[in-house]
């Protein structure tokens, strides 16, 4: 008999939750940056491991929000933790519990919502001790099914993950190939690639005013070689010389480092085209965040 479980990765912006999510399918499909709200949308992650399948589901960090982009990216990452089956609430053990953790967990504890706390980047602890006042504030405050400390970025702790959430998983078809790792476009999953190395070349003003898009993406029937063709979009002309540089370096540094994931990614040799264009405080727009798929509409 066939089973399945979809178990959305709830929590503060940064607590590492995309990292995780990659950590967990064994596939690079949620971009990885130290800045926060670099996760924009949901992304889903699909894991089928012989009888079982786990779907995951990754959401924009909890934050205050500042713009409309924002106050979307806010309201898919709280009415996905409230309408979940179970909740991997993603936290950074090297800070403070935040109030919004507070709200959240709470807010899932009073919904009677399966939890599993995953107390990440314990490898950047050099005294696991320190951590345990925490663990025993959420064990006694929230009664959550499993506290798991984890290190997303080492792995140390997925087998427990998986393991937990085999245990919650339930009699059920598989709702997606047994194959797939995402329901991400391949377009999409390109795109993020690229503005991944935007968050992580640029300096902190600029990243979060761009967006991308993937206008064409089409293999050639006369050699193995994929065509991209994207355009980087900023909100404001200061930030596309930026973003292009001096005689065009910074561009192509950006390029460069997005075709190496994509080769890797597609198994296929790329020849990736950017351009950049402006348009000025798209955050704001409404049509604008629809027509880049920024809203869970």
């Amino acid at each position: 008999m066939t089973k399945s479980v979809f178990l959305t990765l709830s929590g503060r912006t940064n607590a590492g939750k995309s990292t995780l999510l990659n950590a967990l399918i064994g596939e690079k499909i949620a971009s990885v940056s130290s800045k926060p709200q670099t996760t924009r949308t949901r992304i889903t992650g699909i894991l089928t491991k012989d009888e079982t399948q786990y779907v995951f589901i990754d959401t924009p960090g909890l934050h205050k929000p500042k713009t409309k982009l924002s106050s979307h990216m806010l309201k898919a990452a709280q009415d996905s933790a409230k309408d979940a089956d179970v909740v991997l609430y993603v936290i950074d053990c090297t800070k403070k519990l935040h109030e919004q953790d507070e709200e959240m967990l709470k807010a899932i504890t009073d919904r009677h919502i399966q939890c599993i706390i995953v107390v990440n980047k314990v490898d950047l602890l050099t005294d696991k001790s320190a951590m345990m006042p925490l663990l025993l504030r959420l064990e006694n405050t929230y009664h959550p099914h499993a506290i798991i400390p984890v290190s997303a970025q080492t792995k140390d702790g997925i087998d427990e993950i998986m393991q937990v959430a085999s245990e919650l998983a339930q009699p059920s078809v598989h709702f997606f190939p047994d194959d797939s790792f995402t329901d991400q476009p391949e377009r999409v999953l390109a795109a993020e690639m690229i503005r991944e190395k935007i968050l992580r070349l640029l300096n902190d003003e600029v990243p979060h005013g761009i967006a991308v898009t993937v206008e064409k993406m089409r293999e050639r029937d006369d050699k193995d070689l994929l065509d991209i063709s994207a355009v980087i979009y900023c909100e404001r002309e200061s930030h596309k010389g930026i973003v292009i540089g001096k005689g065009g370096s910074m561009l192509k540094k950006i390029a460069s480092a997005a075709r190496h994931d994509l080769e890797q990614f597609f198994e296929i040799q790329v020849n990736l085209q950017c351009f950049v264009k402006v348009k000025e405080d798209w955050r704001n727009k409404e049509g604008l965040i629809r027509s880049f798929g920024l809203t869970e509409e």
